[in-house]
């Protein structure tokens, strides 16, 4: 016992994580093999529990079930509860309970909370871990409230409102992607209240929980001569532009295909909700089967960004893209440095973008090459599809999860878990412990391009 503790105290920061995210979705894997967990007369295979956890953990929300049809009412609370270590994050709940239950927060565990959170220094994290799930919860609890009480009109029991309420704030808050529906928010395609309060949840989970603090800070007037931090002003920037670019780029590409002789509304709306939730969302209003190759591309694109660092959702994250579309509009300008907001990139962050970026198009690539063997009868745009969103811990599919052969689903579930941990986190992993350069060679210019 005291070795394997000693072997866990040797790991990197780093390691120390993506071993933590293996035990939540062991943990997890036995939660759904629960007596009463499944419907009666219900089975499910051990690989499809799974792809489950590893699906639920990493809040992606691909799933081989219909989880309306496979799990009873408490399987489907375990599965809320699951979604909790994801969303929130293991580190962030071990650490909370931690707290709770008085217990000091040393070196280490402020290190994990570090790597846990891609923070760049371990001062404040304790403060920033009860921030996050106190802030979370309550974003859950409003979301939960306002959905149960409108559902009361859906269902003829309170009862089944409450389930329908719950389970559509956490799922959405925490980016899960999953439904107990059968069919999404597809059944909600002209109700545009349950729409905007989906995409505000959403939103939320997925721009960043350091966002919402300084939010907080911002509008309690907790901090005198208050100043949003850089990582706020890129983040909220980048968002905000995606978004609108996700948008006009679904409407007029499906324009004359899906789009095609609804309203102005219905199209704005169907726009505006699919550009939201293909940033780690994973729900849907409208069958994206129907949608032509070009917008399932395009999304996939989104998908592949996902969410902002230190959030519920995957990608390699906005402030990476914002990173590299900010280099090469310098670099193009003859400039050295990124200057924005009055602020100067430092250039440890250009490398780690991209970094992040070659890794997660090789990945991208291979496992695309790996589908097209393993799936043959499924299209590239499908596969592609199916790849980005299990690495944006999206949650869309083509149709193709349920069809996916054993080592198609292996393959997705291993995508799902790095999108989660994170590409940084998961670099780290492999290297192992950090080696600082002792010494340099005399420096000489290389002919680029």
């Amino acid at each position: 016992m005291n070795k394997s503790f000693q072997r866990v105290r040797n790991l990197t920061p780093a390691q120390a994580i993506v071993a933590y995210y293996f035990v939540a979705i062991a943990f997890s894997f036995l939660l759904l093999r629960l007596p009463g967990v499944l419907q009666p007369g219900v089975s499910m295979t051990y690989i499809d529990t799974l792809f489950t956890a590893v699906s639920a953990v990493s809040v992606t929300g691909l799933s081989v079930i219909d989880v309306s049809q496979t799990l009873s009412v408490f399987g489907i609370i375990v599965l809320m509860v699951i979604l909790q270590f994801g969303g929130i994050g293991i580190m962030s709940i071990g650490t909370f309970f931690w707290i709770l239950l008085g217990k000091r927060i040393g070196l280490r565990e402020r290190q994990l909370i570090m790597v846990d959170h891609n923070q760049s220094s371990m001062a404040g994290v304790v403060k920033l871990i009860t921030e996050i799930v106190k802030i979370l919860l309550l974003i859950e609890a409003i979301g939960a409230l306002i959905l149960t009480v409108y559902f009361t009109q859906y269902f003829y029991s309170f009862s089944e409102a409450l389930l329908h309420g719950v389970f559509g704030s956490v799922t959405a808050t925490t980016n899960g992607g999953f439904d107990i529906t059968g069919a999404s928010l597809q059944p909600y395609v002209d109700d545009y209240f349950i729409q905007i309060v989906n995409m505000l949840l959403i939103i939320l989970g997925a721009i960043g929980f350091p966002v919402l603090i300084e939010l907080k800070e911002f509008l309690s007037n907790e901090t005198k001569n208050f100043r949003f931090s850089l990582f706020t002003k890129i983040t909220t920037s980048i968002f905000g532009i995606l978004l609108v670019v996700g948008t006009v780029g679904i409407l007029i590409l499906e324009s004359v295909n899906a789009f095609k002789g609804m309203s102005w509304h219905q199209t704005l709306f169907g726009a505006l909700f699919h550009s939201v939730s293909s940033r780690s969302g994973g729900l849907v209003t409208i069958d994206i089967t129907q949608f032509s190759d070009a917008t399932n591309v395009f999304m996939s694109a989104l998908m592949f960004i996902g969410a902002s660092p230190s959030s519920a959702g995957g990608g390699i994250r906005t402030t990476t893209f914002a990173i590299a579309i900010l280099f090469l509009i310098n670099f193009a300008r003859g400039k050295n440095t990124i200057q924005i907001f009055n602020r100067e990139i430092q250039l440890i962050d250009v490398f780690r973008s991209f970094a992040v970026l070659f890794l997660a198009g090789t990945m991208v690539i291979v496992a695309t090459m790996l589908l097209i063997i393993t799936e043959p009868n499924a299209s590239i745009v499908e596969i592609l599809f199916e790849i980005t969103s299990a690495f944006g811990t999206c949650g869309m599919s083509l149709g193709l999860t349920s069809e996916l052969s054993s080592i198609g689903k292996l393959i997705i579930m291993v995508l799902m878990f790095i999108g989660r941990v994170g590409l940084i986190s998961f670099l780290f992993t492999i290297g192992g412990k950090t080696d600082p350069t002792k010494f340099h060679y005399p420096k000489e210019r290389v002919i680029i391009g």
